[in-house]
């Protein structure tokens, strides 16, 4: 799960990548390893919201 300061963080990082002071290599190595997180628990997020959908035909049986 993404807390609220990671997500903050990404986007410290993103606003002073566009400045022309740029990011450092750590800050780079940081960036990509919380927009990895990022990425991995929106997957898991969508995932488990498509493992519990339930498709219910005319006859109002579930499949």
């Amino acid at each position: 799960m993404v807390t609220e300061e990671q997500i903050k963080r990404i986007n410290e990082l993103a606003r002073k990548s566009k400045t022309a002071e740029g990011l450092t290599d750590a800050e780079k190595e940081e960036q990509q390893m919380l927009r990895r997180i990022y990425i991995d628990s929106f997957k898991a997020n969508l995932r488990a919201q498509l493992d519990n959908i339930e498709f219910v035909d005319d006859d109002k049986k579930v499949r």
